[in-house]
């Protein structure tokens, strides 16, 4: 067995990381181990202009659950934990639940991450009850880093299913990397509307521990609510 991104990415693309982050997405139920990243981020803004009083009501519903960040910021403090387990449908997954501590109180934007059907993708679930769901592609950058880029996105609920029209859908771009110097990794998340530009992203470095599962398990309100079976 290997990680779910190992297997998304393939060998020879996954040995192209930087060690560092070879470990980090090494996580899962193969290793054993689980990874908690703290640090900061030093901006995370919004659209200008016209577009950001557009997104502003998507941003404050996706707030509700979870899914998106209704408030910009500059050095807010940052979490990530990253915990593998098998979901109640018997499938390998790592959580990626960010908390940004903002003015007024903390912000997550939680994630949960499943391999999808036919390889080569991992499928990637937002918010509390993973109404939402897109593929991403993920590659190594010659310089060691790891770029992440979503595919199409789904509303599911009950018997819906239904694409997200790329009027009011966002295409992300994550990069990943590791800095030597600071001993500490960088990212940067950026969403774009295709029609409207730029929607929403943040930008900081954090340092990461890791910790044995079975000896931390998942902690209470880590997992969503509720679990799609549909990948």
């Amino acid at each position: 067995m290997t990680s779910i991104f190992r297997t998304a990415m393939g060998e020879d693309a996954f040995a192209r990381l930087h060690p560092e982050l070879q470990r980090r997405f090494s996580v899962g139920l193969a290793s054993g181990e689980m990874c908690v990243g703290r640090g900061a981020m030093d901006r995370i803004w919004h659209g200008r202009g016209l577009t950001r009083h557009l997104v502003r009501p998507f941003l404050a519903v996706g707030g509700t659950r979870n899914i998106l960040l209704p408030r910009t910021g500059r050095q807010v403090p940052f979490t990530i934990e990253n915990v593998p387990y098998l979901d109640s449908y018997g499938r390998e997954t790592v959580t990626f639940v960010r908390t940004f501590r903002l003015p007024g109180g903390p912000r997550r934007f939680d994630a949960t991450m499943v391999n999808g059907p036919t390889g080569g993708r991992i499928v990637d679930y937002l918010g509390t009850h993973q109404h939402l769901a897109s593929e991403l592609q993920l590659s190594a950058e010659p310089d060691g880093s790891l770029l992440i880029r979503s595919g199409e996105h789904r509303f599911r609920e009950g018997p819906v299913d239904v694409r997200v029209p790329e009027l009011i859908g966002g295409d992300a771009e994550v990069r990943e990397s590791f800095d030597e110097r600071a001993g500490r990794f960088r990212i940067s998340v950026r969403v774009v509307n295709r029609y409207i530009g730029p929607l929403f992203g943040y930008e900081g470095s954090f340092t990461a521990a890791y910790a044995r599962v079975r000896d931390c398990g998942v902690r209470p309100g880590l997992r969503p609510v509720r679990e799609e079976a549909r990948a």
